[in-house]
C-alpha cells in the first residue's frame, strides 16, 4: 500500500549524511548510534507495517543529557527527528523518513523512585507498562491504563499517544495518571512540566503533552500515578444474539450511571479468534460478548452485577458467566489481550481506532458491518465499550492491492462514520500517518491552524515527527 504519502527526503540532508554521522558519535556510547543498514531495518516500521522507510541513523541514548545533546545537534544541523518508544505504534507513529534520526529510549528503562506515601513512582521513558505494576505489585499497588500491547510499549510511548486499556474506563487513560515529565525540547533545553502532586501552578502543559506524539519535545521521564489494588475483582461473560443487542446493552448500564472497572466487547468472529487461542471459556452460541468486570468487597460486586445482570436480561442475553477462580480470571483476559495476536494468526488486518458516544454504538455497529460488506472484507470487532472506543480489525490480503486498499478505503469511511455521529478520529492509538489525511473531518481550517500554532512554539521549524499528526498541505509556521 502506498496510498498516505510522506515529506520528499531533504537531498541535502542525505549528501551530508557521513558528516552528520559523524557529529551524533561523540554524544552517545558507541554501540547507541545505529548506522548499518542491516541494524537500521528493525527500526524502518512500527506496528504499522504496511508503511515503512529506512531512517538516516538510529540513537539509542541512555540518559537525559545525551537525549538533550542529540536534539540540539538535530536542530542545529536542521535534521528531522522522529521519536520511538517501543514502536507498538498501530497509527505510524514512529515510522520514519529517510532524511530523519530515529531517537529511540528503549535504554532508558530504570524505575528511578516508588513513593508509596504520596503513591507515585517516578520512571524512565523506556520503561514498559506492565513493569511498572510489575514493580509495586507485591505490596499491593498497581499502575491502571493497560494497553494490551503492555508487555512491550513504554512509558514515553503511551505520554505520545495518550494509551488506555481495558481497565481505563474506571481508572482513566495516560493523561489521567501521569503527574509529571521531563521533557527535552528541540533545542537541547531539559524542562520538568507538573511535579509529584495532583495540581501544578501555571498552565496545564501536561495536558498538552500527554497526545502530543513526539511533536513537541521528548518525554525521558515521568512521575505516575500508583493506585492501591482493589480488594477483590470478578469478570462475569455475558453472551448475546447478536452485536446490536449487546451494543444497546453497554448503552444501557452506563446511561444507568453504572461503571464497571472494564467493559469490553466481542463479536462472533473475535470470539472464536481468542477461543482458538486462549481457551478462554467464551460461550460459542452467541452473536457477540461482553466481558464485564467488577471490583471491590463481596457485597459491592454482588450488588454492581445484580443491576448488570438486570439491564442485561431487558436486552436478550442468553449467557451469564462468573469467572469462579483466579485461573478463570486468567484465561479470560488473556483471550482479550491476546485479540490482535491471535487475529494476526489467520489473516493480515488494520486495526483502526475510533471513539463514539456510547449511546450510538447500536447504530454504528449495524453500519460498520454494511460498510464492510461492501467493499466485500470480513471485520472482527473486539473493543473498549464502556467507552466507546473502537477497535474493528479489517481482514486482508496484503499480498493483493487491491484489497489492500479496500481495507484502508473501509478503515477510513469507519472513522468518517465515527466523527458523523459525535465522536472522533482516535481514542488511544492516535493519529500518525494512518489518521493524518482524515484530520479535515474531525477539523476545521481554523482549528487545524490554531492547533499548528500551538506546535510551532515548540518546533518552527517542523523537524519533531514531521511526517504526523497533520495533513502535509497547509501547514503553517510559527
Amino acid at each position: 500500500m502506498s496510498a498516505i504519502a510522506f515529506p520528499a527526503p531533504d537531498a541535502g540532508i542525505l549528501a551530508r549524511r557521513d558528516a552528520i554521522l559523524a557529529g551524533l558519535r561523540p554524544l552517545v556510547a558507541p554501540d547507541a548510534l545505529i548506522t548499518s543498514e542491516d541494524e537500521r531495518r528493525p527500526y524502518e516500521t512500527d506496528a504499522l507495517t504496511a508503511y515503512r522507510r529506512m531512517p538516516l541513523a538510529v540513537v539509542l541514548p541512555s540518559t537525559t543529557r545525551e537525549v538533550a545533546a542529540v536534539l540540539r545537534y538535530c536542530s542545529e544541523q536542521g535534521v528531522p527527528v522522529v521519536p520511538r518508544g517501543a514502536g507498538t505504534s498501530l497509527a505510524g507513529g514512529a515510522i520514519p523518513q529517510e532524511d530523519a534520526v530515529v531517537i529511540g529510549v528503549s535504554k532508558m528503562n530504570r524505575i528511578l523512585e516508588i513513593d508509596y506515601a504520596n503513591r507515585v513512582a517516578k520512571v524512565q521513558a523506556g520503561v514498559t507498562n506492565l513493569a511498572v505494576s510489575g514493580a509495586v505489585s507485591a505490596d499491593g499497588f498497581f499502575y491502571a491504563p493497560d494497553p494490551s500491547s503492555q508487555l512491550a510499549c513504554s512509558i514515553g510511548g503511551n505520554i505520545g499517544m495518550n494509551s488506555g486499556g481495558a481497565h481505563c474506563l474506571k481508572y482513566g487513560v495516560t493523561t489521567n495518571n501521569i503527574l509529571g515529565v521531563t521533557l527535552v525540547m528541540l533545542d537541547g533545553s531539559i524542562v520538568e512540566i507538573g511535579g509529584s502532586h495532583l495540581d501544578s501552578p501555571g498552565y496545564d502543559l501536561l495536558g498538552l503533552i500527554n497526545g502530543s506524539e513526539g511533536q513537541l519535545g521528548i518525554v525521558t521521564e515521568a512521575t505516575v500515578r500508583i493506585l492501591r489494588q482493589a480488594e477483590g475483582a470478578r469478570p462475569v461473560l455475558f453472551g448475546f444474539p447478536t452485536s446490536v443487542e449487546a451494543g444497546a446493552a453497554v448503552a444501557a448500564i452506563i446511561g444507568a450511571g453504572i461503571i464497571p472497572v472494564a467493559m469490553e466487547f466481542m463479536d462472533k468472529p473475535a470470539i472464536e479468534i481468542c477461543e482458538a487461542f486462549a481457551h478462554a471459556g467464551y460461550p460459542m452460541d452467541c452473536g457477540a460478548l461482553l466481558i464485564i468486570e467488577v471490583e471491590g468487597s463481596e457485597a459491592e460486586m454482588d450488588a454492581q452485577l445484580a443491576r448488570i445482570v438486570a439491564i442485561a436480561r431487558e436486552h436478550g442475553v442468553g449467557t451469564v458467566k462468573e469467572s469462579k477462580s483466579a485461573m478463570e480470571t486468567a484465561a479470560i483476559w488473556k483471550g482479550r489481550k491476546s485479540a490482535f495476536g491471535a487475529t494476526g494468526r489467520i489473516a493480515d488486518y488494520i486495526c483502526m481506532d475510533g471513539t463514539i458516544p456510547t449511546g450510538q454504538l447500536p447504530f454504528v455497529l449495524e453500519r460498520m458491518d454494511e460498510i464492510i460488506k461492501g467493499y466485500g472484507l470480513r471485520v472482527a470487532n473486539v473493543f473498549h465499550a464502556g467507552d466507546g472506543n473502537l477497535h474493528p480489525l479489517i481482514l486482508y490480503n496484503c499480498n493483493d492491492p487491491i484489497e489492500a486498499q479496500k481495507a484502508e478505503d473501509a478503515g477510513n469511511d469507519i472513522l468518517k462514520l465515527c466523527v458523523e455521529v459525535g465522536g472522533c478520529l482516535t481514542g488511544e492509538h492516535g493519529v500518525g500517518i494512518e489518521k493524518r489525511d482524515l484530520m479535515t473531518v474531525q477539523f476545521n481550517e481554523v482549528d487545524l491552524h490554531q492547533q499548528q500554532r500551538v506546535r510551532a512554539v515548540f518546533d518552527p521549524r517542523w523537524l519533531m515527527n514531521p511526517a504526523k499528526v497533520f495533513p502535509l498541505e497547509g501547514r503553517i509556521a510559527a
